[in-house]
């Protein structure tokens, strides 16, 4: 009997039926090489193995129910009629609205502080797991932040009242208890055989859309965030949008590998790009609250910034990993493991410090008091010191930031030294008066009456000194400046 192939598609799959060419979908190419045939001939491709992809019903049906939906009651000031009515006109999204709004909530239309402000009932939602049979539920800080009242409902439709056991605000981690008995628990995973490119499910509320499945690729692994230094965060590809917050994060096996937290978006929704906390740095923080009602992290008590090449160069580095050291506070941990500005911390206990982000994610995560071991790069030699790491409810570690751009030519800066008057001013001891920059320098963002403190991180006490340092140096020079009370390091190529 005779087949009619009416397309293309058609013979495609009449062939691949009959064995004439390999199958294309579930299964994979492999070359005619590969199996043996020569490189000019094209032979048929022998059977690979199958790829699948992760059964997310399956998931989806099991694991469903230890998600919960969480829905939030607090209140805050509502402005005056008088503010209200100075604000008609302006567009809410215009970001004078909220300037105004803020504003005329803290004064009053004549200048005066306002003693009372009428209190709105303000609500909100978010997601979480359960974690525990007997009602622990694990979600985001920012979820319950300022909560009077939250309410936990879940798949079957049953609602509690739930109490907070304690929030994190570093890490963005919140423990929450409700009054039940034999429910249904996610099983956790391990973030460290997480692989990038690997299939991920989110479970959650977005917008209110309870149960609401996404399913996508881990992105990245170790992501460091400007205003949350203390997560190594997981990057997916995974739609998360607002009420995702707090919801589980599952690999293939259905086990929980993150908590989504954030999105990096411009529109307010998901742009292709959310974020997850590890689930390995959430357990940890969980299990202190459901202890002691708080999570305690650890600090090092320095200021540190990016290593880029321009710096790996001046400080003789073999690749430009590690955490520049820029200001050391005074009597913190760092300072009494004998720190100095211009050290790059590349090791914490055996743990690589890849970007300066790294630091503070792995310090975070110790315990004040605890004593670490730190791989520092000085003057070009490994150093090894000892740090006894601080309370980071004391003084939180900062991140420096410096301009990275750099121009080409000489330095381009006009120096002279400080008067006893100036130093004392500036609490520095030595240091150059930048009075004039102009090319490379200034294009690496020095600006005049910066203080020069050091070269390549030998101090700079005299002109002759800088002289001397720039004829040494290669490709670049990290200079080490203070402006005003921040001390940063600048590179600043010679071309």
């Amino acid at each position: 009997m005779k087949t009619a192939l009416t397309s293309p598609r058609a013979l495609v799959i009449a062939l691949a039926a009959a064995g004439v060419i390999g199958a294309v979908g579930a299964g994979a190419y492999t070359s005619a090489r590969a199996v043996g045939a020569p490189a000019t001939t094209a032979a048929v491709a022998a059977p690979a193995a199958m790829v699948t992809l992760p059964d997310f019903s399956t998931i989806t049906s099991r694991d469903g129910p230890a998600v919960v939906n969480i829905s939030v009651t607090g209140t805050e000031k509502a402005p005056d009629d008088d503010t209200m009515a100075q604000l008609q006109g302006i567009d809410p999204d215009d970001p004078m609205f909220q300037f105004f709004r803020h504003f005329q909530g803290q004064m009053g239309p004549r200048g005066q502080q306002q003693q009372q402000q009428r209190a709105v009932p303000v609500r909100s939602q978010g997601s979480g797991f359960i974690v525990d049979p007997s009602g622990i539920i694990m979600t985001n800080a920012h979820v319950v932040k300022d909560a009077k009242e939250v309410t936990v409902k879940l798949t079957d439709r049953r609602e509690y009242r739930a109490k907070v056991l304690g929030a994190d605000a570093k890490t963005d981690i919140a423990v929450l208890k409700i009054d039940a008995k034999n429910l249904p628990v996610l099983a956790l995973g391990n973030t460290k055989d997480l692989k990038v490119g690997e299939w991920v499910l989110a479970i959650g509320s977005p917008f209110g859309f309870e149960n609401t499945v996404t399913a996508g690729v881990v992105s990245a692994k170790g992501r460091s965030l400007p205003d949350d230094s203390y997560v190594p965060f997981i990057q997916t590809d995974v739609a998360v949008n607002p009420g995702n917050s707090g919801g589980p994060l599952l690999n293939a096996r259905g086990e929980v590998v993150g908590i989504n937290s954030q999105i990096y978006s411009r529109s307010g929704g998901y742009q292709g790009v959310s974020f997850a906390i590890p689930i390995d740095v959430a357990v940890q923080v969980k299990d202190q609250i459901v202890a002691t009602g708080k999570a305690t992290h650890a600090r090092l008590g320095v200021a540190v910034q990016e290593v880029n090449q321009a710096f790996a160069d001046s400080f003789k580095l073999d690749k430009p990993e590690g955490a520049l050291v820029s200001n050391i506070e005074k009597g913190g941990p760092g300072d009494h493991a004998g720190l100095k500005a211009g050290d790059v911390i590349r090791k914490v206990d055996g743990q690589a410090i890849v970007s300066s982000g790294d630091l503070p994610a792995v310090i975070g995560q110790q315990a004040p008091g605890k004593k670490v071991t730190l791989e520092v790069w000085r003057q070009g030699e490994r150093q090894e010191l000892q740090a006894k790491l601080g309370d980071a409810s004391d003084k939180p570690a900062q991140v420096a930031k410096a301009d990275n751009t750099a121009g080409q030519g000489k330095l381009g800066l006009a120096l002279r030294p400080l008067q006893p008057q100036e130093q004392r001013a500036a609490s520095v001891d030595g240091g150059l008066l930048i009075e004039d920059v102009a090319g490379p320098s200034a294009m690496a963002g020095v600006q005049a009456g910066d203080v020069l403190l050091a070269i390549n991180g030998t101090p700079a006490k005299s002109l002759e000194q800088v002289r001397q340092a720039v004829a040494k140096a290669d490709k670049s020079v990290a200079l080490l400046i203070q402006r005003g009370e921040d001390k940063i390091f600048v590179p600043v190529r010679l071309g």
